[in-house]
Formats: structure tokens, sequence, C-alpha cells
């Protein structure tokens, strides 16, 4: 769902950007699984896919979609594919130049099912995602029934409901259905729903109007603002002053949206500004929730406590005794009388949520743990109506009322979800964190032609347009993503990557906005701002994540149907049992305590079953641990693509490594200097890079930033290179302060008849043998120095396959590098199972291989020809640094690039699995120990019996506790090993 999300996102931007894009993480540029030719990368720019829509037959639930959505986006060329078992139908969004009709009809029917082309359906616009923000739901039971009946509707192709975040993630085809219906939809099933967002394709903002005060005036406003170019969509809300605008942020931004409603009209009289609630929808609802339940928590108290005091303590206390035992009407009592009054507001008016819940919830047949309570305080209330009544209308009636009963079960209830709603607000603090990382203010600059500063500005960061030049001081947060035109400094980006140390940042670097500027000044110029900048595509990421479900979840959901008519069977049966029991005396009278009869005994421990059962804290036991996991994840830079992603990576025991970028740095360095002459080396490299900055070869422009360090300037400038010759697989050459310079191979020096001296010989033997490539450089046909390029190991990558080793991990190298070079790395790192020149799909096979052999496959790797083993394999792990569709296609990104991630993915999913399992030992030992005993499987022999206000308790404590069980996952800590994990720096000699 996460990797939908990203597509959604990203695709739009293709061809738009000026400057580099930071790759945290890099969005998708083209179809997951494409293999792309050179010369490709440009047809795909900016081109929009073609939509297919399939007939499938033979699906019976969303396993089968599951698996069909799987096996259509193995193919290449795939953008999407969007499985909808309820009308049996398939929407794919492919790109014909890699994929057509046919060969995803026939990966549909590979999947084992019927497909059909339906040809005449295909003219729907692109389906859109909508977030709704849904409110009231206790337990999976209510989260199964919003979900089933989202998906009921035509037109929706997948809906997911999260009860952890109390959202739902809609994909529907906007020309059959509307977000306004799925709404309805939504409040139909008996709870409130309000619309987060809709569709990821555009930026938007909200903006609060000043000044305008009729109709027409807005309509002036909006007009102005519908002909601006860019803007794709304007919302007014008169009651509210507000406009919500979409616009593509390539065309125009919210500095110009303010601009055109402040000259509108003759006279100047409108005022704009970002409307003040901007970004804070989820926090604001959760806090309203929490204030919620706490006052009515207070006010269950006010009247609670009197009845609690009136029955079970005052009427010890001799004087208060005899008032509250005087008759009023025959045997009805002054405490009755009280009692009754204190406990109704409590019962309707406090109560009233149980009630309003319990009958949405059998109106759609499907009981949640709001008829539980309903049931269970109705019980008791009425009853003590009953005997009440009794008491005003008989001479000898002697019962008892249990008015403190419903009270105390309401008052205890509502303190357990008020406790609950601040232990879930505390799940997705990762998110909150994230999102408020942004700075408040920005510094724009204004500039001349010639790049000068004329003027400063401060503003609202939150109006940063693309292409804005913003001033970032020392210490400053920087406001935008973007690439520094001026200024040298160190930023420190953990905040968003979780890497510690301060990343040096020059002229043409790339930034991230939300990252700290740690000394000098940077003038950065604005590429990617509002939804588009790295921060919020993390941000949504991570929520994506959090929406989905985990397989392990279905575990509750499948009990959760069940539950709820169980525990009512097993409480009326509790009752009648001890009922019957106390009717035909199979148990002594002393048994009965003196305060009630055997019927009202029996109610007690029919009651107290109804109650102290809890289908939330199963309902919770899953999401809530996978949100905080998630969350931890993106705090340590790993972003965990949701539950699946999470669940499959405790299994992995066999990890597949690409070679170049993953197990390397991935990019050339000179690692060894021989020099076979008397000079001095600073005057070597210069002649050499002034012969090599010419060419375009990767170990040319290795020799060229070696020697710009030994200058230690940023942009030297080298002697002139006259006559310069590139000879193509062999090297180059050029005459250089009147000197003829040829820097390459042997078979080039022998082409130019310059010997080659022995300890030249043997210093290439040493290179080839370690992997490297030897260059020959020589002056004036004279050999005068060797070069030793290679492109190193990542630091630390010896000690994270050791690590794994003793994790019972199995490691294995493939690579399309040639076997010299593979042997070489995999002794290095100590990887013993080597797999070398090996195409794309050989890779993905060889995944296949190993899944047969009945491992749990994990693939990390960085490259486009890595995408097809990282969607077969059961995990795909991306380096942050990798290819755009690389990350796309992966299940797990590794923002840092470091190895070690590995470790910390396997291991934090780890913890969370043992949290889960945790979670459900709790939820589930809890409620198959509380019913025996609420039942009064104890009383036999003890005589204990859980009275219905404590079962209530308890209740509540179970959902509070297994929150809070998944709450310690914040306190994860990367496993020891790694710490003690000395990184070796690259040592280049």
């Amino acid at each position: 769902m996460a990797t939908k999300f990203l597509a959604l996102a990203c695709l739009r931007n293709e061809g738009s950007g000026s400057g580099p894009r930071p790759h945290y993480p890099s969005m998708p540029r083209y179809p997951k699984g494409m293999k792309v030719e050179e010369g490709a990368t440009m047809d795909m720019e900016g081109s929009e896919p073609n939509k297919a829509l399939f007939s499938v037959m033979g699906m019976t639930c969303s396993a089968c979609a599951a698996s069909v959505e799987k096996a259509l986006k193995r193919l290449p060329g795939i953008r999407e594919a969007l499985v909808d078992v309820l009308n049996n139908r398939a929407l794919v969004l492919f790109y014909p130049s890699f994929v057509n009709e046919e060969t995803i009809r026939e990966a549909i029917e590979d999947a084992g099912f019927e497909a059909t082309l339906l040809r005449g359906e295909t003219n729907d616009p692109t389906f859109q995602v909508c977030r709704i923000r849904i409110q009231g739901m206790t337990c999976t039971s209510c989260s199964s029934t919003v979900e089933s009946a989202l998906q009921a509707i035509q037109g929706v192709l997948k809906a997911q409901v999260a009860l952890a975040t109390e959202e739902a993630e809609v994909h529907y085809s906007p020309n059959v259905v509307g977000y306004n219906q799925i709404l309805e939809a939504v409040e139909d099933t008996g709870f409130e729903a309000t619309l987060i967002s809709t569709g990821e394709d555009m930026s938007k903002i909200d903006l609060q109007v000043e000044g305008a005060r009729t109709g027409r005036s807005m309509r002036m406003i909006e007009d102005s603002l519908q002909a601006l170019p860019g803007v794709q969509g304007v919302e007014v809300h008169p009651e509210l002053n507000k406009i919500s605008l979409s616009y593509k942020p390539n065309l125009t931004g919210p500095r110009n949206f303010i601009n055109v409603i402040e000259e509108t009209g003759s006279s100047r009289r409108f005022r704009a500004k970002i409307f003040p609630e901007e970004g804070g929808g989820r926090n604001t609802h959760r806090r309203e929730e929490i204030k919620q339940y706490y006052r009515s928590f207070l006010w269950s108290l006010v009247f609670t406590v009197p009845v609690f005091l009136t029955s079970m303590v005052l009427m010890y206390i001799p004087g208060i005794k005899h008032g509250l035992d005087a008759k009023v009407v025959n045997m009805l009592t002054a405490g009755m009388i009280a009692r009754w009054v204190l406990a109704t507001p409590v019962q309707f008016i406090i109560g009233k949520r149980f009630y309003s819940g319990a009958y949405k919830a059998l109106r759609l047949g499907s009981p949640n743990m709001d008829v539980l309570i309903a049931l269970g305080t109705n019980a008791a209330y009425f009853y003590s109506v009953y005997s009440v009544l009794r008491a005003a209308t008989s001479q000898d009636f002697k019962g008892n009322d249990f008015f403190e009963t419903s009270a105390m079960l309401i008052s205890f209830i509502l303190l357990g979800k008020y406790l609950e709603v601040l232990a879930k607000g505390k799940t997705s603090d990762a998110i909150a964190k994230l999102m408020n990382l942004t700075p408040d203010t920005a510094i724009l600059l204004t500039l001349d032609n010639e790049g000068n500063v004329i003027n400063e500005q401060e503003i609202d960061s939150r109006l940063i347009q693309k292409n804005d030049v913003i001033k970032i001081i020392p210490g400053a947060k920087v406001a935008s993503d973007g690439f520094v035109i001026w200024g040298q400094s160190h930023v420190n980006e953990s905040m968003i990557t979780g890497e510690a140390r301060p990343v040096a940042k020059r002229k043409g670097d790339t930034v991230i906005g939300g990252t700290v500027n740690e000394n000098g000044v940077l003038h950065i110029k604005a590429t990617w701002v509002g939804s588009e900048s790295a921060l919020s595509l993390i941000v949504r990421l991570v929520e994506s994540a959090q929406m989905a479900k985990a397989p392990v979840q279905k575990f509750a959901d499948r009990i959760s149907k069940y539950f709820v008519p169980l525990v009512i069977l097993i409480s009326f049966s509790t009752w009648l049992a001890w009922f019957l029991a106390g009717r035909f005396h199979a148990y002594p009278k002393s048994w009965i305590p003196s305060s009630m009869d055997s019927f009202q005994l029996a109610l007690q421990f029919g009651i107290s079953v109804m109650v102290i059962a809890c289908p939330c804290a199963l309902g919770l036991a899953t999401p809530t641990a996978v949100m905080v996991g998630t969350g931890v994840g993106a705090s340590q830079g790993v972003l965990i693509k949701g539950g699946q992603a999470l669940e499959n990576a405790h299994k992995v025991n066999c990890i597949v490594f690409d070679k170049t970028g993953t197990l390397t740095i991935g990019k050339p360095v000179v690692v060894n200097t021989k020099l076979l002459t008397n000079m001095v080396l600073r005057e070597f490299y210069e002649l050499v890079a002034a012969v090599e900055v010419n060419s375009e070869h990767p170990l040319a422009k290795a020799i060229v930033e070696y020697a710009k360090k030994l200058r230690d300037e940023e942009n030297p400038t080298w002697p002139e290179a006259r006559d310069f010759v590139s000879i193509t697989g062999h090297g180059v050459k050029a005459t250089v302060r009147n000197k003829e310079i040829i820097v390459g191979n042997k078979s080039l020096m022998a082409d130019h008849n310059v010997a080659l001296p022995v300890d030249a010989e043997d210093i290439l033997s040493e290179a080839e043998g370690m992997a490297q490539t030897g260059i020959l450089v020589s002056i004036n046909g004279e050999v005068v120095g060797v070069l030793a390029v290679s492109d190193p190991l990542k630091p630390g990558a010896q000690e994270v396959i050791s690590i794994l080793k003793s994790m019972k991990i199995r490691s294995i190298m493939v690579t399309g590098d040639n076997w010299g070079t593979a042997n070489s790395i995999a002794r290095e790192v100590g990887i013993e199972t080597v797999i070398a020149e090996a195409k794309p799909e050989y890779k993905a096979e060889k995944v296949k291989d190993l899944q047969a052999s009945r491992y749990r496959v994990a693939m990390v790797g960085d490259g486009i020809n890595d995408s097809p083993a990282l969607v077969a394999a059961d995990v795909g792990m991306a380096i942050g640094a990798g290819t755009d569709i690389a990350i796309e296609a992966a299940d797990i990104v590794l923002m840092k690039s470091n190895l070690e991630d590995v470790i910390t993915a396997i291991d934090l999913s780890r913890k969370t699995f043992s949290r889960i399992r945790l979670n459900y030992v709790w939820a589930l030992g809890y409620n198959l120990l509380g019913i025996p005993i609420a039942a009064g499987a104890l009383f036999p022999s003890t005589r204990f019996r859980l009275p219905p206000w404590v079962a209530g308790a308890a209740m509540a404590a179970s959902s509070v506790s297994v929150v809070c069980c998944s709450l310690l996952l914040k306190y994860y800590r990367r496993p020891k090993k790694l710490d003690n994990l000395e990184i070796r720096g690259i040592s280049i000699e």
C-alpha cells in the first residue's frame, strides 16, 4: 500500500525538476519491475499510462485479490494494479512500451484465475485516493463493518480501515462515485466521517480571506483564482471565510494566490493568509477526543461517587444509615431513591454513547463492545428499577438494587477509554514529530540578474514556492528541499535519515527540508515544496504503512466476527445455570451473600461475564504495535512500507546482496598510487588530471576527484591539455606542458611502444588480485606511475555479514560483475555463496529458487536491475541513495544507505512481532482467564466472585495494557553489536 502512495504522489513530477533532487527517499520515475534500456528514459518522462479493465473470475477472498495484485506488479511496465474482489474486476495502469493487455491477462491466468479484457469500459479516468477520519469505532467489529460498507460501493476499487489511526483510505474511480457518497456510506454505518484529503496528484492549501463579506465578493475571488495557470480546483467555504485550492506547484504557489486575492477588487479591501488550522487536523481531532472522554469521566464521577458512598460506605455509619434506611413508601427507602436519581444521568446521559454505538452495530448486524456494555449496564439498572418499584408497591419485599453496579461500570469504562485514547495518541508521535520538523518561517531572498542579493524578507515557510531562493543561517532548520547555490556548511540530517554525523554541503549539493544547518550560511534554491517535499513523502509513507493491515491481523478479524455473540451466549448461559442451580438448591444457601438472593447472585455473575470480555484488546494488539514499530523505524532511517513488510522481515533467514552500490560504495575511487620515478605526487596528479578532466569515463572522474583533494580546492584550474585523444576501452592521451601524457591500460602502452618495467607489471598483478583496476601513466614514453582504482567496500560490510551469520541468516551475493571481482569482494566480506555475471531476470530467478528451497528471502539492492528481484523477494530492501525504481519496488527503504540498517530492520521487525505475540497472549489470555472467573468458576471452592464493576474496570484495563505494551516499542534500541561496530573509514593511500 505504501508503494502505491509513492507511485501516486510522485509519478506526476517527471521532467519538472530544476536542480538535483534529494534521495530521502527517492521517488519512482519508471514502472515497477521495468528494465530501462539506454535511451528509454526520455520516452518515459511525462508519459501517461494506459488503462485496462479486466473481469477476473474465481476470486473468493482478499487473499485471492492480493495474489492477483502481486502477479501483476511483477510484470515490467506496470504503474498500478487495483483488484476489486467484490465486483471481480482488476484495473491496471501500464506503459504499452513495456507490456500489453494480452500479457497482463496471461499473468492473471497464471495466478490461477480466469481473466477477460473489458474493452468498452476503460475510458474511466485514473482512480483517486481519499483519506477519511472516522470517529466512533471501538473494536475490529466496527472497522470491519465500515470496510465492508465501503467495498460494497460501486466504483470503489479498494478500501482499508485502520482502527488504531481511526482513518480509512479509499481507492475509487471518480467517474463512478464521488467522495461525498463515500462519506455518506460511512455515516450510514453509524460513524462520523470527515474528509482528510482527496487524491495525491496535486498540492493543496487552505487560505483565510478577510474582508469578503458577501457571496459576490467570494465569487469574484474564486473567479480570479480559477483564471491562474496551474490552479486545478477551488472550493469556497463562506461560513469559515476559507478557500481551499488544489494546484500544480510547477506553475504557481500560495504567494501568487495571496497576491491575486489582495489585488482583486478596486479598493484592495481583501486580505489573505494561510488558514490557521492548516496541518493540525489529526492532532486537533485526537485532542478533542481526549477532552470529551475526560469530561465524560469527570461528570460520571460527580454522580457515581455519591452512589458508591450510599451503597457501600455510608450504610456502615450508624446515624447516616438510619437516614438512608428511612422508608418513604412501603419498603422503598430514601437511599434507594437517592441512588436511582444519581444513577439515571450516568446511565442515559453520560452513557448515551454506548446506546447509540450499540444501536448502530445491531442495525448493521455486527455487534461490538458497545453492545456488551449496554446489555450489562441495562441489566443492572433495570433490575434495580424493578426492585425499587417492587419495594414501593409491597409491604414485605426485601430486595436490593444494583444502581452502583451500572454507574460504576460506566465510570470505569470511560476511564479506560480515556486512558486508551491517551495512549493511542502516543502511538503516532513519530508522525507528529516529523510534521513539526519544518520551521515556521523562512528568509526569502530577492536576487538581481547577476545573482546578487537585493532584498531579504521573512515569510511563513508554507508560502515558499518552487525556485525561490532561501537563506539558511547557522542553527536554523532548512525550510525546503532544494540545492545549494551559494555557501558551505555542515547539515545535521539525523531527524530525517537517522544518520548522526553532520553532512558537508557546498554548491550543487542537495538539502532536505527539516534538517538543521550547523555552521555556515547557505543560500538554497527550492525545488520540491509542500506535499512534494521529501518530508511530506516520508510522512505519507509512514501513514500508509500504519494504515495497511499485517497478515496476522486477519486472526483478530476472524475472532471479532464471533466474539460478541459468543460472549452474550456465555453470559446468558452463566445467568441461567446459576439461577437454575439456586432454584433447585444445587448449592447451599450459605453461599448466597446476605445482601442478595439467588436470582440476584446469578444476575451478577451474568453481568460480570458480559462486561469483562474485551474485543478491543484483540483489535488493538496488531495495529498499535505496527504503528509504533513503523514510527520508530522512520526515526532511525528505516522506512517500512506497512505491516506485511514488517511481518515478513522477522521471518527472513536468507539475504541476497547486490554488489555494486550495496556492498560497495558504488563509486570508483583511487585507493593506491605507486610512483616509479622521483616526482612530487601533487605535480604528477596535476598532469594526469589535466588529461583525464576531458574524459567522461567513471575512472577518469575518480582520478580527477582524487587530484582535487591534493589541491584542496573546490574548482581547481588544471594545465591546458592539447591534442586530446580518447581511445575507447584503452585510455586517453594528450600533450600537457609540452609533455606527451598517456593514461591507460597495458595494451595502450604497447600500441605506443612504451616499455613496461617489471615493477609496474608486479603492481598491476597485485592490484588485479585485489579486484582493483590498474592504470598506467607514461610521460614522454616512460612509465612513471601506476594508479589502483577500486569500488571500495562500504564501511562495516564485513562486520554486518558476520553479525548476520550469528543471527543464523545466510548471506548470498548476486552481481552482474565478472567472477574475478565478485569472488574477491565476497572473500573480503565473508560471503561464501557468489553468483556473478547475473542478468536482472536471473537475479529474480535466483530469489525464487531460494524460496522454493524453503528460505524466507530478503533482497538488498540499489539499481534498476535489482527491481525484479526486489519485487520477487519476500522482503525487498532498497538502499536509500539508490535509484528511484529500486526504492519504489522495495518493501523497506534504508535511508542512510548503511548496511548495518539491514540488521536494524530485521531486529526491529522481530521485536515488533514479539510485542504483537505478547499483545495476543495478553488479550486472549485475559479473556480466557477472566471470563471463567467472572462466571463464578472460583466461587464454589473459594467464595471469590468478581463484582460487575470490578469486571468492567478489568475490561477497561485490558485495552490500556495492550496499547501500553505496544508503546514500550518506542524505547527500542538497535542491537548492541551495532553500537560496538567500529565503522572503518575508506583509507586512500
